[in-house]
């Protein structure tokens, strides 16, 4: 069975190359007729932590910084982007 449009932009995360996006931090969006509009951002920072951590940041209860530094949440790509985070939230 042939893939549909939607299939793949739910599925683009997963295809893309890490090492092939290195350094971008375009947007695109694909106007596709008869099927829908997407937005792909190439990601400038990955943010990683568990879903406990997070509900604490989110919650005022952990300070991301701290969370950093003891290692429960890890940042790939442009730190000076996730620091930004901080001020937006």
């Amino acid at each position: 069975m042939a893939e549909t449009v939607q299939d793949f932009f739910a599925n683009l995360a997963s295809r893309a190359d890490p090492a092939k996006t290195a350094g971008m931090t375009n947007s695109y969006v694909f106007d596709i007729e008869g099927a829908g509009q997407w937005m792909v951002d190439v990601a400038d920072v990955t943010i990683s932590t568990s879903q406990e951590t997070f509900e604490k940041i989110i919650a005022g209860e952990q300070n991301p910084t701290s969370a950093y530094m003891t290692g429960k949440l890890k940042i790939k790509g442009d730190m000076g982007a996730a620091m930004k985070l901080q001020k937006l939230f």
